[in-house]
């Protein structure tokens, strides 16, 4: 039979047995590096100690921690990080939303948690994400992200202008100096970095969160695509954390709300029979 494409035992057996046992004379993929870009509250920041944390740092800390990896951040500039991917200068890009058009670069893990897209502008402006009531306005978002590629998609041709940052802290100051009327812009991160501050009190979200395929509906995180080895790794991990109570944890101190669908890992195994996995050293 022609067009069968053979495939590695090592992923034929995490793709059937999930987190199962894999036995190798290879050792554990040991050091992993892991493209992020620091300054984005509550998901990557620098405490008061100057340690970088929050949530996608604690998860890839604790699923790194539960596959026996050194997974060490390399502070990458999130409008550059496919390039920086594919130029093998990182092995994971945390964090990155599933998309149809990234999938032509990149290949994905799970999703990490859910998280929703909304327009932010002054209160009472009466603006809503759609291209008609934003026709002739400024709309700032932030450059390489899902809600850049989503505004210029969608609204750019119907005449509402789009302006990019490198920077959200960039962003609100042009939204506070009216040089930008409103922002699409992740929820939670929005809430953190403006809506719940003194500064943010004359903003609001308006409408209703968006709901289109070019959004995703949460983070993963991207490997190369040469790498489907590596993806079925980070999933085994996140498994395991998700199974031993730490991603509830973690998740639930950040976000304030216990996640819902969609589930990051789908779980087979009970939470008390963690299954041991033994990996590869993959190819790099």
């Amino acid at each position: 039979m022609t067009g069968i494409k053979s495939v590695s035992p090592v992923l034929l057996a995490l793709t059937l047995g999930g987190c199962g046992t894999v036995a190798t004379d290879n050792g554990p993929w040991e050091h992993i590096r892991v493209g992020n870009e620091n300054g984005v509250p509550p998901f990557e920041y620098t405490d008061g100690q100057g340690s970088r944390t929050g949530l996608n740092i604690e998860l890839i800390n604790a699923a790194c921690a539960a596959i026996g990896s050194r997974c060490p951040i390399v502070e990458t500039p999130y409008a550059t990080n496919i390039d920086a991917l594919e130029g093998n200068k990182i092995d994971l890009i945390l964090p990155m939303t599933d998309t149809e058009a990234r999938r032509q670069r990149v290949a994905f893990t799970g999703v990490l948690y859910p998280l929703q897209s909304q327009l932010v502008a002054a209160k009472h402006s009466g603006l809503i994400a759609t291209a008609q009531s934003l026709q002739g306005k400024r709309i700032g978002v932030l450059a390489g992200t899902v809600r850049e590629a989503y505004a210029r998609a969608r609204w750019e041709p119907q005449g509402v202008t789009i302006l990019s940052y490198e920077l959200n802290s960039q962003l609100i100051r042009d939204l506070q100096a009216q040089r930008i009327d409103a922002t699409l812009q992740d929820i939670v991160e929005i809430n953190f970095a403006l809506l719940n501050t003194p500064q943010g009190q004359g903003y609001e979200l308006t409408g209703q969160p968006l709901a289109d395929p070019m959004l995703g509906v949460g983070p993963s995180i991207a490997v190369r695509k040469n790498n489907p080895e590596l993806v079925a790794l980070i999933n085994c991990g996140l498994e395991r954390v998700k199974q031993n109570g730490q991603y509830q944890a973690i998740v639930s101190r950040y976000l304030l709300v216990t996640p819902s669908s969609p589930n990051p890992i789908v779980l087979t195994p009970s939470p008390t029979d963690l299954p041991v996995c033994h990996f590869p050293k993959l190819q790099k």
